[in-house]
C-alpha cells in the first residue's frame, strides 16, 4: 500500500519561552516491509539547526535546537511511505523455538535483554495469570499464544481515547477492562515477557476508515520471534500487523517512542511575571492511501527548513 501521511503539531505558549532542544520522531522508518520515499519537514520558528540521528534502536530522529524566544513551535510532517507485509505469517520459527518459554542461544538472549525489563515497578499477579491461563489453553505453542492474546485483550478491553499521560501499568488496565491503544500494547508486552518473549513498543500510524476526518497516532507491539524477527501485534484492532500499519518508531520504552519531546523555560521568571508557564498543544493527523493510477505520479520534491 502506498500513503501520504500529514502530521502537524502546534504548541503555544502563554508568554514568551526559551526552546531547548527538541527530538523529533515522526519519519517513518524503512525496513524490509515499509519504505519511507519522501519526507518534508517543517519547522516554525526556524531552528538554529537539525541533525539527523540514528538512535539506538535504529530509527530515524532530527534533533532540533533555536537561539530566539517564542511563544509558538509548529512541526509539520508530509511522507510518503510504501508499505508491502502482505503476509505477517510468511516465515518459520527456528526449531527451538516451538514451545514457550524459549530456550535461547546465550548471544541471542543477551541482545534481547532490554526487551525483558517490565514496564510495571513489580509483577502484577493478574497480568501473571492470564500469561499463564493463555499458555495453557494454547499448550506453550508461541504463534498460538500470540493469536490469543491479541484476541482476548481486542474483544475484552474497551478503547477508550486518552490523548495525554503515560501509559497504565497493564494490572490497571486489565482490571478495568479498558485503555488507550498505548494502554493495550503495554498489556501486551508485559503479558508476553511474562512468559519470555522480547517485545518493543512501535509508534505509528494505521490506515482505519478512509471516510473520517479524525486521525490519531497509534501504538502497538513487535515480538521478536527467532526466526521471524520482529512481528507486529496490534491488540486495539485484535490484528497481527500487516501492510495497513505505517511505523514511525520502535523501542523497548514507550517514553523513546514519543514523537516530540523537548523542554522549554520562560524568557521571565515566575518572580518577575507570578504566573507559571502554560501551554496548550494541538494535532491534526490525515493518512491517505493511493490507488495504482494515484501511485504512478505521486512524487514531490522533499524539503526540510
Amino acid at each position: 500500500m502506498l500513503y501520504q501521511i500529514y502530521h502537524h503539531t502546534h504548541y503555544s505558549y502563554h508568554q514568551p519561552v526559551f526552546l531547548k532542544p527538541h527530538r523529533l520522531r515522526l519519519s517513518p522508518r524503512s525496513d524490509g516491509w515499509q519504505s519511507s520515499r519522501q519526507v518534508a519537514l517543517q519547522v516554525f520558528p526556524q531552528p538554529q539547526g537539525i541533525a539527523e540521528v540514528t538512535d539506538l534502536d535504529g530509527n530515524h530522529i532530527q534533533r532540533i535546537w533555536f537561539v530566539e524566544p517564542t511563544e509558538t513551535l509548529e512541526i509539520t510532517v508530509t511522507s510518503q511511505v510504501l508499505t508491502q507485509m502482505d503476509n505477517p505469517f510468511n516465515f518459520l520459527l527456528e526449531p527451538w523455538a516451538l514451545t514457550l518459554p524459549f530456550d535461547y542461544p546465550l548471544s541471542l538472549y543477551r541482545q534481547l535483554k532490554p526487551y525483558w525489563y517490565p514496564y510495571s515497578t513489580v509483577p502484577d499477579p493478574t497480568v501473571i495469570t492470564l500469561a499463564q491461563d493463555i499458555a495453557l489453553a494454547t499448550q506453550h505453542q508461541p504463534l498460538d499464544f500470540l493469536y490469543t492474546l491479541t484476541q482476548r485483550l481486542y474483544q475484552e478491553c474497551d478503547y477508550t481515547l486518552r490523548e495525554h499521560g503515560k501509559p497504565w501499568e497493564a494490572g490497571i488496565t486489565w482490571r478495568n477492562k479498558q485503555g488507550s491503544c498505548r494502554d493495550l500494547t503495554i498489556l501486551f508486552m508485559e503479558v508476553c515477557r511474562t512468559m519470555g518473549l522480547a517485545t518493543r513498543f512501535v509508534s505509528g500510524y494505521q490506515e482505519g476508515d478512509q471516510a473520517t476526518e479524525d486521525w490519531e497516532l497509534h501504538a502497538w507491539a513487535e515480538v521478536y520471534l527467532p526466526g521471524g524477527g520482529w512481528r507486529g501485534y496490534d491488540p486495539t484492532h485484535g490484528l497481527a500487523v500487516s501492510d495497513r500499519h505505517i511505523a514511525l518508531v520502535a523501542s523497548p520504552n514507550p517514553q523513546d517512542c514519543a514523537p516530540v519531546t523537548g523542554e522549554m523555560m520562560p524568557v521571565r521568571s515566575l518572580r518577575e511575571t507570578g504566573n507559571p508557564l502554560k501551554s496548550t498543544m494541538s494535532t491534526t493527523v490525515k493518512v491517505t492511501t493511493f490507488t495504482p493510477t494515484q501511485q504512478q505520479g505521486s512524487g514531490w520534491q522533499s524539503q526540510s527548513q
